[in-house]
């Protein structure tokens, strides 16, 4: 037999030597299935070697070819049987084990072999034996399609396995395409293999990119083209249901497409049309891969200029397509196309003429709901920036200029064309000529149909032969030939006996006739004065002269000329356009991306800032903008974000253009400086931190110091603005590194502390800013081993500073405030004893006051007229105190207290030394215990010392500070007659410092401070004060407690400023648990819509913040609607609706919704108002709501259900209904139908029709009846005082008590404190409250702890 014939004696030996079996190998059944399918494969590869010569042979008979043949199929069925039983073995080992080291020692130890390295010569010999013309073995040449099935099936099978799309597996990978690939050509598999396919990729998520690179191969290699077609047409006949169903199969498939788009874009695209469906089906996985495919073909196919008529319609179809779906329903789809439209922008693949409309749709997604819908338009547009082709400064003014030039330009051209043309006498012989094809064709339609079917020209009866030719020739003229050649016909019948219609040649046909009487009209009497005179238009022409045909030829290069110059023109006006309109989108996009710095998510804040970066350097002036907006995320707890503005300001302003260092530093100088221009006091803080981290990281080159000190000790030219900003940026360089400063003080202080007059406040402001940074702002506790730097009174410095503030007190200068200010910080900063040096600046400035007093007092005058100081004298002076008495007491607080603390510690070490070597082991720990309960009594004894200094002697009358007490208390305490508003803001700024000094004094004056903050007519005085009892109520808090509802009482002021002041202030004393958070806080609610946006974003900051704090606005919710709904103080409708969806967004877990319904809904027996029933539906309807949830609503349904007769109500109870429904349970459905039926029953029939409804469904539980209900509501009134603490949220579990006395408590009215500002004007010279008015009870302030809230 034949197969004994390939099956040698030789071929155990060679299995063995070619497999190299294990000597440990023991399972026999192993052993064999080796050896057989070694034996499998030498049987197949000698069969393959002598098959070439028996199918050559001529004579071979039908008897040995049936013999090869059998033989054949059955060496290929063993090897394929083999073939798939070791493969399925294999995949049962690594579904077994998975992974883990020595993985392929296991396998190896399994089969004997490896068998990954086996498999590869396997395939190569099926594909070799393929490759062969055995279809000649076969009757008639047809192999059978079993034979066929058999060899492709095993390729199939090892195509399953998880591990084939490994790179390790890429050879078997190759052979397995290689064989299907000859089956595919010379086995007529596509068919079977085409299906195949489609499954594989339905149930194998692997098996995609490795199917791609397969049928990829197959198209370009072997030619198969029509195999992706046939691939895709079953594809896009997939049911849009099914797809929707099939996830696996539909993500199998999209990846299959996307990639086989990359690979062979132009042969996939001839069969996009069966996949247009695709994009109208529910699956947006699939839509993503059909449009993903069609970008692909934009960039690789349909790119370019000179693409043909078809290839630019299907690019323009394709686009078309891309934009539509930038507005798809599925966020995953828009963003999908922002990103293709990313790619297509990015490889310059765009036409120009859409780049305005994608922009548009680029603008229009910023505002999309999906933050990655936005992330993706944000790239686009920087994508456009960084890809433009318009220029690489896109400023939109100094694109206005050119334009309108231009454009003016253009227009003059054109008017300039036009009147050439109209001075132009076009011959009448050469456009008869033009027209004459298009007319002959319409006489001839025209001859031939009846003369009934047209509609004739009237010819009136007045009307001559010449006006009737006048007629004909203007409609040849107008191109309007059929009505030219019927008028034609009447005049003819019309004007028989006159030229030229009376004179025919009946030998001409009717055809000839009509186009030589329609000529001659037309080209008139030019054409008959040539044909009377031919000889003398000759013999008139010069020598130099030649026939008028001859003179447009004359003309034609400089009219071609004319011609390009205006459409060169043309396109530079398109193009300025073009470049405007996108610089207009550009800085639209800039207004809404700017809004979105501050978003929650990380990943769009860093798009945020490398955009702004972008638009920055193509020179986009809104850009600066945002790149100032970005500098407070520097103070982010989010390090990506933090690196994200590092990394934007180390590329727009440490790596300047410039030729030398010095020209690159300059440049770096004048950039940061721009920055400070207008800078406010945060945004400096910002920018310092930023520059201090790039100096602690050497990342400031010595130049840029080098060039900032020169100009601020003017080596360099520079303005005096230029020389302030230089001094402020070495003060910001200080702080990263204090040498930059402290190594050159003298020359600083020289340069802004100079005896030169005038003096220049604002630099002497910022040299002492600089100067204050090289000191250590620790606290002087963390370095016990060295004394804080401190230097002597002595020092230049403080000469310079005590000298300038005394010598300035006198002038009106606006700049000496902030300066002094600045000075005294920093003499309590850096020298030793600054209390002395402060004492004689407010000496010195008030032996200058009195001064100017007595200077004011004339002898002459009337003694009774007590003289007055100058308004700006006495603003002065109360400041100075204040800020005197302000750093005096920190001081006390910090650097006293501090250096008393390490002082006590140093010292306790040295005892403890001395003492050591006298204690053992067990003492020596008793001795540690011990000292640790001393150094505690220790720092409450300084403590103590402290506040009794500032209670005790500060303020005391033989101090200097108390000197100015009485003078600050009679300008606050006469308004009248001190008016000056300036004044008044700065003697109350200085009565707070003082008040911190105190807590007697704090006390005194809590009266006074209030009735300034209600009764004053000034809106900066207000702001003031309020930020003075905000500190006033960190540092006494139970002093300032009693006051606190007139502290939430600004936060409805009438003035601007003071809301935005008091919105700040409570947020930081609520934030900090400084003041406790009453039902009062919903005034900061109502500031949710206020009409200045920055306060409104303060507000949702606010609660922002405020929701991080355990359960804080889920407690406060109760109060704050009862308060907002409330007729007599609360809000409009559609306000509240607006504050309580923005509160109610902070409910996210399932106890809170449920408490929360259970306290509305019961919320409805109490209600007095219709109005208030609305409100309270409305914020049950903005619940998340669960089961759970409605199950509360449906046990509390007698409480809200007679309300649901109004309409309103109902379909707020409606939607609630709708929500539900969306992500419902098929378990939870019968609920929401049961609760839906008793909602549909109460509004049509009342409550009475709840108890028919739960009879007919057999209900076991009985509703109260009709009467009961009704008793119900009779009682209302009697229990809706008491129903308001049901509404408030319980404290955790105690025993409740029922007091009897609880209605009486509940409505007795509350004393009102009345703050009108209608009161005479006597009464505001002494602004203080009346007795009642002063609150009696102080409430000790307790430490919230967010432990004590509820979960």
């Amino acid at each position: 037999m034949l197969c004994k014939r390939y099956c040698p004696s030789e071929i155990f030996h060679h299995n063995l030597e070619h497999f190299r079996l294990p000597s440990e190998l023991r399972d026999p059944w192993l052993c064999w299935s080796t050896l057989i399918l070694s034996t499998a494969f030498c049987m197949v590869s000698r069969h393959s070697q002598e098959l070439p010569a028996i199918l050559d042979n001529a004579t071979l008979n039908v008897s040995d070819r049936s013999a090869h043949l059998n033989a054949l199929k059955m060496n290929c069925y063993a090897l394929i049987r083999l073939l798939e039983s070791f493969e399925t073995s294999q995949t049962s080992l690594m579904d077994l084990d998975l992974g883990g080291k020595g993985k392929k020692a296991r396998a190896r130890a399994a089969h004997g072999f490896d068998w990954e390295e086996e498999r590869q010569p396997i395939l190569q010999l099926l594909t070799q034996l393929l490759q062969l013309d055995i279809r000649h073995l076969w009757n008639h040449s047809i192999i059978e399609e079993e034979f066929v099935s058999l060899v492709t099936g095993c390729c199939y099978r090892l195509l399953e396995n998880p591990t084939i799309n490994h790179q390790k597996n890429r050879p078997t990978r190759d052979a397995i395409a290689c064989l299907l690939g000859v089956a595919l050509t010379r086995y007529n598999h596509m068919l079977s293999a085409t299906v195949k396919i489609i499954q594989m990729l339905q149930h194998f998520e692997h098996l995609a990119p490795v199917l791609v690179a397969a049928v990829s191969l197959w198209a370009t290699e072997y030619g198969m083209k029509s195999i992706v077609g046939e691939i895709v047409r079953e594809i896009g006949q997939k049911c849009p249901q099914e797809l929707s169903r099939d996830t696996l199969g539909a993500k199998g498939f999209a990846t299959f497409l996307t990639e086989l788009a990359e690979r062979v874009p132009a042969i996939l695209m001839s069969s996009m049309c069966t996949l247009l469906d695709l994009l109208d089906g529910e699956n947006y996985v699939m839509r993503n891969a059909v449009l993903a495919a069609m970008a692909e073909m934009v960039l690789q196919v349909l790119n370019g200029d000179q693409l043909e008529e078809a290839a630019r319609d299907t690019r323009d179809q394709f686009l078309d397509t891309l934009q539509a779906h930038g507005h798809d329903v599925s966020s995953f789809v828009r963003s999908r196309v922002l990103q293709l439209f990313t790619r297509i922008v990015q490889q310059k693949a765009l036409p120009l003429t859409r780049f305005q409309a994608v922009v548009a749709l680029a603008v229009g997604r910023l505002a999309d709901k999906s933050v990655l819908v936005c992330k993706n338009a944000i790239q686009l547009l920087a994508s456009f920036l960084a890809n433009n082709p318009f220029s690489c400064k896109l400023n939109d003014t100094d694109l206005v200029g050119p334009l309108q030039k231009e454009t003016q330009k253009l227009q003059e051209m054109r008017a300039k064309r036009q009147t050439a043309a109209a001075s132009t006498v076009l011959d009448p012989e050469e456009e008869w000529e033009a027209m004459l094809p298009e007319l002959k064709s319409t006489l001839q339609q025209l001859l031939k149909l009846p003369q009934e079917e047209e509609i004739p020209e009237k010819i009136a009866t007045t009307e001559t032969t010449e006006a009737v030719k006048g007629r004909i020739r203007q409609l040849l003229a107008k191109a309007s030939y059929k009505r030219a050649i019927i008028l034609t016909q009447e005049a003819i019948g019309h004007f028989q006996e006159s030229e030229p219609f009376g004179h025919m040649d009946p030998e001409e046909s009717e055809e000839t006739t009509f186009l030589n009487l329609l000529g001659t009209i037309f080209k008139g009497s030019a054409a008959s004065t040539q044909e009377k005179n031919p000889q003398g238009s000759a013999e008139n022409m010069g020598p130099g002269q030649t026939d008028c045909k001859d003179k447009p030829s004359a003309s034609e290069p400089e009219t071609s000329r004319g011609k390009d110059a205006l459409v060169k023109q043309e396109m530079l006006v398109q193009y300025l356009q073009d470049a405007y309109s996108f610089s207009l989108k550009i800085t639209e996009a800039i207004g809404i991306i700017s809004k979105m710095m501050y978003e929650n998510t990380t990943t769009v804040v860093q798009e945020v800032i490398e955009f702004f970066v972008m638009a920055f350097q193509f020179g986009v002036p809104q850009a600066l903008f945002g790149v100032r907006r970005m500098l407070p995320l520097i103070w982010s707890k989010e390090p990506g974000v933090r690196e994200a503005v590092l990394n934007a300001y180390r590329q727009l302003y440490l790596n300047p253009k410039g030729d030398s260092a010095r020209a690159k530093a300059q440049a770096l100088i004048q950039n940061l400086s721009l920055l400070l221009v207008d800078a406010s006091v945060g945004t400096i803080q910002c920018l310092e931190e930023i520059l201090c981290e790039f100096v602690q990281k050497n990342e400031l080159k010595p130049a840029v110091i080098q060039l900032l000190w020169e100009r601020a000790s003017e080596k360099v030219p520079c303005s005096a603005l230029e020389r302030c900003s230089s001094v402020l940026l070495l003060g910001m360089m200080a702080r990263g590194k204090p040498e930059i400063v402290g190594s050159n003080l003298d020359t600083l202080v020289s340069i802004g502390l100079d005896e030169k007059l005038p003096q220049d406040y604002r630099l002497a402001q910022q040299v002492c800013h600089a100067i204050a940074n090289i000191s250590d702002r620790r606290k002087p506790s963390l370095d016990k081993c060295h004394p804080p730097f401190r230097l002597p009174q002595e020092h230049r410095l403080f000469e310079r500073l005590q000298e300038m503030v005394i010598k300035g007190f006198i002038h009106p200068d606006p700049l000496w405030i902030p300066f002094k200010e600045v000075a005294v910080t920093l003499i309590y900063q850096l020298a030793e004893g600054p209390e002395g040096i402060c004492a004689q600046i407010l000496q010195g400035c008030a032996k200058q006051a009195l001064e100017k007093l007595e200077e004011k007092s004339n002898p002459q005058d009337d003694p009774k007229e007590t003289p007055m100081l100058p308004t700006f004298l006495l603003m002065n002076l109360l400041s100075l105190a204040g800020d005197v008495a302000l750093q005096q007491l920190i001081h006390l607080e910090h650097a006293v207290s501090g250096e008393l603390c390490r002082r006590r510690v140093l010292r306790e070490e040295q005892e403890h030394k001395t003492k050591e070597s006298k204690q053992n082991v067990s003492t020596e720990t008793t001795m540690e215990e011990e000292m640790g309960l001393v150094g505690a009594t220790a720092d409450d004894t300084e403590a103590e010392l402290i506040r009794s200094i500032c209670e005790m002697e500060l303020l005391d009358g033989k101090q200097v500070l108390a000197a100015f007490v009485p003078l600050l208390l009679k300008v606050c305490n006469n308004p009248g007659l001190y008016s000056n508003p300036e004044l008044c803001a700065a003697a109350s700024l200085a009565l707070g410092k003082f008040c911190m000094i105190s807590a007697t004094f704090c006390d005194s004056q809590l009266r006074l401070l209030f009735t300034m903050l209600e009764k004053s007519s000034l809106p900066v005085l207000r702001s003031n004060i309020m930020i003075v009892t905000g500190d006033l109520a960190i540092r006494f808090p139970n002093l300032v407690d009693p006051w606190t509802p007139h502290l939430y009482a600004r936060l409805r002021d009438p003035a601007q400023q003071v809301r935005k002041t008091a919105g700040l202030v409570m947020t930081h004393l609520i934030l900090k648990d400084m003041v406790k958070v009453k039902g009062q806080v919903s005034e900061m609610a109502v500031l949710l819509i206020d009409p200045v946006p920055q306060i409104a974003a303060l507000a949702k900051n606010f609660f922002n913040e405020l929701s991080h704090k355990g359960n804080a606005i889920y407690n406060l919710l109760p109060d704050i609607i009862s308060r907002l709904s409330d007729p007599e103080g609360g809000v409009e409708e559609e306000p509240f609706h607006t504050i309580m969806k923005q509160l109610l967004s902070y409910i996210t877990k399932d106890k809170q919704t449920e408490s929360l319904v259970e306290k509305l809904c019961q919320r409805f027996r109490t209600a007095r108002t219709e109005r208030q029933y609305r409100d309270l539906a409305y914020c049950v309807s903005q619940l998340p709501f669960t089961e759970r949830g409605l199950r509360k609503m449906l046990d509390n349904f007698d409480c809200f259900g007679d309300k649901l007769s109004d309409e309103s109500i109902f379909s707020v109870f409606l939607s609630v209904v709708s929500k539900l429904r969306r992500g419902a349970k098929p378990e939870g459905k019968a609920i929401i139908d049961e609760f839906e039926q008793k909602l549909r029953a109460c509004h049509t029939r009342g409550l009475d029709a709840i108890e028919e409804l739960e009879i007919g469904q057999g209900s076991s539980q009985k509703t109260p009846s009709a009467k009961k209900q009704s008793a119900v509501t009779r009682h209302q009134h009697l229990t809706s005082a008491a129903s308001d603490n049901d509404f408030v949220t319980p404290e955790p579990r105690r025993t409740t008590r029922r007091h009897p006395n609880t209605q009486q408590r509940t409505t007795k009215k509350k004393p009102r404190i009345v703050f009108s500002s209608d009161e005479s004007s006597e009464e505001e010279l002494s602004a203080e409250m009346t007795e009642d008015e002063t609150p009696k009870k102080t409430t000790p302030i307790r430490r919230a702890s967010t432990r004590r809230h509820r979960s």
